[in-house]
């Protein structure tokens, strides 16, 4: 251990004081004991602690107190509240309060040397430089969509083209991709930015209640409407109406929707006079609504009316390089609440968030952000706060080098013994053969057949990947195009 680092022990009992500085001392801390809160509080003033270890129950200032004060001036700081009443009340407060975490009498040391050793890793990693302040942003970009990738920039090219066009647009994608920014973003970019932006979740209202929801009904249309009420299409008048889950709507309302698309005017329920509306739709779905027309649960004409403009968000999974991006700005966005203190990611956890594949997409990684500010609190994020199946499943589908030549050697074992090898055979050729097949097979269907990215990736020019294709016999299946604004 390094000499220079400091650890403060904070107890009225003499005894206690003395096993602590005794056990640290063999370990080369530099140890420093006090008895009571107030001492306490000037001993951290003038020093850097690298721990502080504070009695509970103490004469004078309790350590929650201590705890309290010392948060509010130095949040980084980590204390470790120590007592023998192990009582429900005193963990949740001293947690509460912002404690490294909470232990109780008798002590058993090697959970206190495993404390010290976590507050050491985390003292080695260094904080990233602090952002310079930046230009007053505008209305949107406390919730901007986040993203550095191809794919992203792809949509936000489409979203700066179609935001003035006024036509509707179909937004597809796995659930919590991030759909309902993107309408957000094309009603804040639009004309109709300072008119309303209404969403409603057509999956999340009873059947029988979306269609009174979306046009409004009468006075005495039904059992239960007391009074006339105006539906979103009345109240998003002039601006924007986004339909999230279009895909579960059922298909005579989807009747009703044609007609505001076609002739801009619609019914209250129960309503004899039409109204007219002027409203921009946008429609959301994570639903394959092609397979939903062929059963004939959505409508082929409503289907090409929301379709004028497709834009299809991208798994989180397709667009590993925001997620650094991503998980920053949900630190910003929800430290000043969640947090003591500066939080910022370990390149440990960087690394894992990066490998894991997010099933559920940009909404996933923004509650195990949030976890992980309540569990670290201040300073770096660790491994351990974050979800265990998420460490797990990374560790899985990340195998170290060593792992990788085990595997490797197995499979040459079990290509030998699979075959009678004469001399005549040359081994090493048809092994390398058998493997690099595999390689241009596996890269060109991830490039979608394109040969030029392939090259670029195998680090050998086309019209060698070219000769080598024609060589191996190998059959390129070009993957059906994206549909394209």
């Amino acid at each position: 251990m390094e000499p220079n680092h400091k650890i403060l022990i904070v107890d009225d009992e003499e005894n206690i004081r003395w096993v602590f500085k005794k056990a640290f001392g063999k370990k080369d801390f530099l140890v420093d004991t006090v008895a009571n809160g107030e001492d306490a509080l000037r001993k951290i003033q003038d020093n850097d602690y690298l721990i502080v270890f504070t009695d509970i129950f103490m004469e004078g200032m309790t350590g929650l107190e201590l705890l309290n004060q010392v948060k509010k001036t130095n949040p980084d700081i980590k204390i470790v509240v120590m007592t023998a009443q192990d009582t429900m009340n005193n963990t949740i407060e001293a947690m509460r309060l912002g404690a490294y975490d909470y232990i109780s009498k008798p002590f058993d040391f090697d959970e206190i040397f495993a404390l010290v050793d976590k507050a050491l890793a985390s003292r080695k990693i260094q904080a990233p430089p602090m952002e310079s302040p930046t230009s007053q942003p505008d209305d949107f970009s406390a919730d901007a969509i986040i993203g550095k990738s191809k794919k992203m920039q792809e949509i936000f090219k489409t979203i700066g083209k179609s935001a003035a066009a006024d036509l509707s647009i179909l937004i597809t994608g796995e659930s919590g991709t991030g759909k309902e920014m993107v309408a957000r973003a094309l009603h804040y970019y639009s004309r109709r930015k300072d008119r309303p932006f209404i969403a409603i979740n057509c999956a999340a209202i009873a059947r029988e209640l979306l269609e009174s929801e979306l046009f409004g009904h009468e006075k005495g249309a039904f059992t239960g409407a007391v009074e006339r009420k105006m539906g979103k299409f009345e109240l998003a008048d002039g601006g924007t109406l986004f339909l999230d889950e279009i895909g579960d709507m059922e298909p005579p309302l989807q009747a009703k929707i044609l007609r505001v698309l076609q002739d801009n005017e619609f019914y209250r329920v129960g309503g004899k006079e039409p109204i007219k509306g002027n409203v921009r739709i946008l429609a959301a779905t994570n639903q394959d609504l092609e397979k939903l027309m062929e059963r004939k649960l959505f409508r082929e004409d409503l289907y090409h009316r929301l379709n004028v403009i497709h834009i299809h968000m991208p798994p989180l999974r397709d667009r590993l390089e925001d997620v650094p991006l991503l998980a920053n700005y949900f630190l910003k966005k929800f430290a000043p609440t969640l947090a003591h203190g500066r939080v910022y990611l370990s390149p440990s956890v960087e690394r894992l968030l990066i490998n894991y594949s997010w099933r559920g997409n940009i909404r996933e990684l923004e509650n195990v952000i949030k976890r992980a500010l309540v569990l670290a609190l201040s300073g770096p994020i660790l491994p351990d706060h974050l979800p265990q199946p998420l460490v797990a499943d990374t560790v899985e589908a990340s195998p170290s080098k060593e792992q990788w030549e085990q595997k490797l050697n197995q499979l040459i074992r079990d290509y030998l013994a699979d075959n009678k090898w004469e001399d005549e055979d040359n081994l090493h050729d048809r092994l390398i053969q058998s493997v690099e097949k595999q390689l241009f097979e596996i890269l060109l269907d991830h490039y979608s057949g394109k040969q030029v990215p392939t090259a670029k990736a195998l680090g050998i020019n086309r019209n060698t990947l070219k000769r080598k294709i024609d060589a191996m016999h190998i059959q390129i299946k070009k993957k059906k195009n994206p549909r394209v604004p």
